[in-house]
């Protein structure tokens, strides 16, 4: 028996999910600017060995702003990518730097917040969590822009 129904292409999914990406790289590097976000992530990231140093060199906005700048590094690459696999390809590594790193930071953080106990998260696991699919999307990225770059087989 066939299907009576088309299926979308690999490369459209592919396409949704790095335009997806984009948006959330685009919105949370644009974010990174702002007081607010500069002070969340301070939270978290000024304790953490790879970004302590940034706070005394480059204080709370200044930390934010490169991380925000690295951020939207990587939303363009993916942008770019769609017309260039390679670049797509380095767009994809930079995401999953991003993901590793940020994911890391669940080490050294309180994820069970008092009052609510496993399995119920605490602001910070919902923050740092959500990034395990940011990942494998970027994964995904690299992988598809490998081979079509030339740089992988199937």
């Amino acid at each position: 028996m066939t299907n009576q129904y088309p299926v979308p292409s690999n490369d459209s999914a592919i396409a949704a999910l790095r335009w997806a990406l984009v948006f959330i790289f685009l919105f949370f590097g644009i974010a990174k600017f702002a007081q607010y976000e500069a002070e969340g992530v301070a939270q978290i990231a000024r304790n953490y060995p790879l970004f302590a140093w940034m706070y005394p060199l480059f204080g709370v906005r200044g930390a934010s702003n490169v991380i925000g700048t690295i951020e939207l590094a990587t939303g363009a690459a993916l942008a770019i990518g769609a017309f260039s696999p390679r670049i797509s390809l380095i767009g994809g590594l930079m995401g999953m730097c991003t993901f590793l790193i940020t994911l890391s930071f669940t080490l050294g953080v309180t994820l069970w917040e008092k009052g609510y106990g496993f399995p119920f998260m605490g602001s910070i696991a919902q923050f740092l969590f959500k990034d395990a699919g940011l990942l494998a999307g970027c994964y995904a990225i690299a992988i598809f822009s490998a081979r079509k770059a030339g740089l992988a087989q199937d």
